[in-house]
């Protein structure tokens, strides 16, 4: 299957979606190629008859927009630049992500206004469709002239045939694909170090796989959320529709409908109950899964926008005969927005924790930390401690990224948005999360067997849920190496056919 990178249709996150699960190759439309093409034509001429310095084809960059390049080092100047900022540091980006930023970046030049030549397009979708994924470091980006770190390390192995990829299953020189693909070292002409560097595709590409583990994550939460009310023998009145009607957010009628839909039929659920209310974990779970699910909505909203649109700078505009410098590689749309999606995670590990803790705590005729003998057994005492020591962590990422600046550049780039550090530290919550909420399953099916010794079963969709579970993760009788169960449910969770 084939996915055409194309100005003709909007790239969607469920989109992107189809072309990971579906293992689809990228091609450029015909329109694509035309729009390219057309670009680089238009600056070729443009350079020949405008006699003032155009920023980053003639010139040099950031605080050295004043100097003049020659037309014989105008080549040189997108190498050096290219090699120059190539600094990053820290951790490797997961090799998903690296995918994400070869198709966004080529989806940033499909709409024909960056001035790149065809062939270094086409470069970046082979190096998709071939696996050849360089290596590229979490640190460095400031979200601001554009991900300039990270991109100049995408694009020293992609284009200019330098550097550590990851190809076949090891890492290696990319001069090993290039031999293989006869591939050559691209000639970059002007402007294009620039175009390919300046871009927010690292924080986009960071942005689109948060989304996705979000929205997995929030449809998760729901599932674990009513395998955990009916273990904790919990009321369903506060997900009843007509009790949401009355304060209609859309994420929270979502977040009741689902647990009236995973709970239909339980016999627990189901039974007269002696108390009246249940803690805020429970009682108030819609209203926290829903804010977190409004959320999850509105960041993807704002991601769609980003991935379909120009990044880089100057902007090269054919139609118009003009190439205006501005500020569309500017990270703040989504350091703001991926700071917002981190604490919406992070709200579903929180309340995930809280519940956890009221499984273990020895109500409603659950023993004390889910084992038949405790004291002797510690059973479920410390998964629950690690859940904590998650969602603190978590905590502390989630202090906003996006209200910090630091000048660069001789103080031309005097507010930055740090949007980088905003995605690496999104994508580490939401990772979090899943830990806790596994966690929280972990407990829940525990707790479930006990009411199963009560002669009561849950739903069919629970019992079913927590069947496959167990083959998986088996019930604690006696203490047992513990983390392994936990490291099992983690993996339920990601592997888990939703």
């Amino acid at each position: 299957m084939v996915h055409y990178i194309t100005p003709d249709s909007r790239l969607t996150i469920d989109r992107i979606k189809e072309i990971i699960d579906n293992n689809m190759t990228l091609a450029l439309s015909d329109e694509a190629k035309a729009r390219i093409q057309k670009c680089r034509d238009y600056l070729n001429k443009k350079m020949e008859t405008q006699k003032e310095p155009i920023y980053g084809v003639t010139t040099g960059f950031g605080s050295l927009c004043n100097i003049s390049i020659s037309k014989e080092q105008l080549s040189q100047l997108q190498k050096n630049l290219v090699m120059s900022h190539a600094c990053g540091v820290g951790d490797e980006v997961p090799q998903d992500v690296v995918r994400l930023m070869l198709l966004l970046k080529a989806q940033n030049f499909c709409f024909g206004y960056s001035g790149a030549q065809l062939q270094t397009v086409q470069r970046l979708i082979d190096c998709y469709n071939n696996d050849v994924l360089p290596v590229v470091y979490q640190q460095g980006s400031l979200g601001a002239s554009g991900d300039l770190c990270p991109l100049a390390n995408l694009m020293l192995p992609a284009i200019l045939g330098m550097g550590d990829v990851y190809w076949k299953g090891r890492r290696c020189d990319v001069s090993e694909a290039y031999a293989a693909y006869g591939w050559q070292p691209i000639e970059l002409q002007s402007k294009e170090g620039l175009a390919l560097l300046n871009g927010t595709q690292f924080m986009s590409s960071y942005a689109v796989w948060s989304v996705l583990k979000a929205q997995r994550l929030s449809l998760q939460a729901d599932m674990i959320l009513s395998l955990s009310l009916d273990a904790f023998d919990g009321r369903i009145e506060p997900f009843f529709e007509s009790l949401h009607m009355v304060r209609p957010h859309k994420g929270q009628l979502q977040t009741a409908e689902h647990v009236r839909r995973f709970t239909e039929g339980s016999q627990i659920i189901a039974r007269h109950k002696a108390h009246v209310q249940d803690p805020y974990s429970f009682r108030c779970a819609p209203q926290v899964h829903g804010a977190a699910k409004d959320t999850i909505a509105y960041v993807a909203s704002v991601v769609e926008t980003e991935i379909n649109s120009t990044t880089d700078n100057p902007i090269v505009l054919p139609d118009e005969d003009m190439v205006i410098s501005g500020g569309h590689f500017h990270g703040e749309p989504l350091a703001m927005v991926l700071d917002f999606l981190a604490i919406a995670v992070h709200e579903l590990g929180s309340i995930s924790e809280r519940r956890t803790y009221q499984l273990i705590d020895a109500k409603r005729g659950l023993p004390s930390f889910l084992v038949a003998k405790p004291g002797l057994n510690s059973g479920f005492m410390i998964p629950q401690y690690a859940a904590a020591a998650i969602v603190s962590q978590s905590k502390q990422l989630c202090t906003p990224c996006s209200v910090d600046s630091i000048p660069s550049s001789q103080n031309q780039e005097d507010l930055v948005s740090m949007g980088g550090n905003a995605a690496t530290k999104c994508y580490r919550v939401c990772e979090n999360t899943e830990r806790v909420l596994a966690i929280e399953l972990f407990n829940a099916a525990q707790a479930l067997d006990f009411r199963h010794e009560e002669g009561l079963k849950s739903s069919p969709f629970i019992e079913k849920m927590v069947e496959d579970y167990r083959r998986c993760v088996n019930f604690v009788d006696i203490d047992e190496i513990m983390y392994r169960h936990i490291h099992a449910s983690v993996r339920f969770l990601q592997e888990m056919a939703l």
